[in-house]
């Protein structure tokens, strides 16, 4: 631990698991014994020495998160300050989400220490809410152990159950049911237990039902970290048995600084920033797309190519949808980044499933942040009419004077409703050609 600078849970397991005898010895053995350099009897011996040793290993193995804990205080004054590459902290953006949300991160962090049964996190997707999750879920079980937070956010801590969706549609009820289980059982590693349900929203009535009981009636040694987009997507008496806890969009001032702070030049993190509609995990995996700038001129040109024949419209929705597709490729290669690192041989279907339903969420978001972007191009139609500043100060001014103000005031309302169509899950080639040919009417 200390020649080789190891964490003293890392040279815990390394000496737990060349603790047995190898089986390379008993084929040496072997040979001794058919070269005449040792007794036949010694094999027999090293044999029953071999298969004790698994046995031993295999015991203090599968109680080796137990041993650790016990013995933390005495190991870890052994080893050294300084890590090694592979055991520094993660970076996941914390600059971009704790500039975010300042207030929400102050309140959590002082509630760590004595956390409440359940807190149900809910806001739009995107802004953090998922990150910020983690991270004080993973802080209730280190207790102040850097290396125990470490695991916890890489998902290697056995207190910090995250469970995900069984496919892609929900959470059984059979996972609710193992959740109950477990949820009464001590922890093997820290104080307290904690349940992150990521995707609580996919929880299906039996499910939500059988967790019922569990949250509302404490148990001393697990807590609860539910994330969703409303409290509405949970059955109330669920929702109502947690600390909600409310993220919102963030200011694009906010979300600029916090890539700047990541490193990118302050005008592209102005564009993300824009783009990324008051999200900041939307903007980080854009954060070094180029074709950031063609999203926004795509969904911008919008009014000047509109016509009330629907062949146009479907023309003009499959221009935006294609400006969106590089922006998506983004979000991909974020996600193959993260398959690289952490299963480079092979994926779990959990995690496969879990990425179809966060580029499911991007996409949706982009064509909300489209719909956004147009709906401040009638915005600004009307506040230049009538002296106002205006959001986009690039774009014509003769672009402006085409639109009566009373008109441009309806479309954005129609704009506005065509979000309301997506977020119900009308398919968007529909709801955009509709959009397009409505608008398109009083062009």
């Amino acid at each position: 631990m200390v020649g080789f600078k190891l964490r003293a849970r890392t040279a815990l397991l390394a000496t737990l698991n060349l603790g047995n005898y190898s089986e390379f010895g008993l084929i040496v053995a072997a040979f001794g014994v058919a070269y005449g350099w040792i007794e036949p009897a010694w094999l027999a011996v090293i044999s029953i020495a071999l298969s004790l040793s698994f046995v031993v290993a295999a015991v203090l193995t599968h109680r080796d998160d137990r041993i650790y804990s016990r013995y933390r205080t005495f190991w870890q004054q052994y080893q050294r300050d300084e890590r090694l590459p592979d055991d520094q902290l993660m970076d996941t953006g914390s600059a971009t989400t704790d500039a975010a949300h300042p207030t929400v991160i102050d309140l959590l962090e002082s509630e760590i220490d004595n956390p409440a049964q359940a807190y149900l996190f809910i806001g739009p997707s995107n802004v953090g809410k998922a990150f910020v999750a983690r991270r004080f879920a993973s802080g209730i079980v280190a207790s102040g152990d850097d290396d125990a937070e470490r695991r916890a956010v890489e998902g290697h801590h056995p207190d910090l159950v995250v469970i995900a969706p069984e496919g892609r549609s929900s959470i059984t009820v059979d996972q609710a049911r193992g959740i109950v289980a477990d949820a009464v059982r001590s922890p093997l590693d820290a104080d307290r237990k904690v349940f992150l349900l990521e995707e609580a929203s996919l929880l299906n009535d039996e499910a939500a039902n059988a967790l019922l009981k569990t949250i509302e009636e404490p148990i001393d040694s697990s807590r609860f970290v539910l994330v969703a987009e409303s409290e509405e997507d949970l059955p109330p008496t669920v929702a109502s048995r947690c600390r909600t806890v409310v993220f919102s969009r963030v200011g694009e001032p906010e979300i600029a600084a916090g890539l700047v702070a990541r490193g990118l030049d302050s005008a592209d993190a102005e564009m993300t920033a824009r783009i990324a509609g008051g999200r900041p995990g939307l903007a980080i995996a854009l954060a070094t797309e180029p074709k950031v700038a063609a999203f926004r001129d795509a969904w911008l040109g919008v009014p000047d190519q509109l016509t009330d024949h629907p062949g146009d419209a479907y023309r003009l929705v499959a221009e935006v949808l294609g400006a969106t597709e590089p922006l998506l490729d983004a979000v991909k290669r974020r996600q193959q980044e993260e398959l690289d690192t952490m299963y480079p041989d092979d994926v779990p279907k959990t995690v496969a499933e879990r990425h179809a339903r966060e580029l499911a969420r991007s996409s949706d978001a982009l064509h909300v942040t489209g719909l956004e972007l147009l709906a401040t191009f009638y915005r600004d139609v009307a506040a230049a009419q009538f002296g106002a500043p205006v959001v986009n100060s690039d774009v014509s001014v003769s672009s402006f004077t085409r639109i009566a103000p009373e008109t441009a005031v309806a479309n954005a309302d129609r704009v506005l409703a065509a979000v309301e169509a997506l977020e119900a899950n009308q398919r968007p080639q529909l709801a955009l050609a509709s959009l397009f040919v409505d608008l398109g009417t009083d062009a």
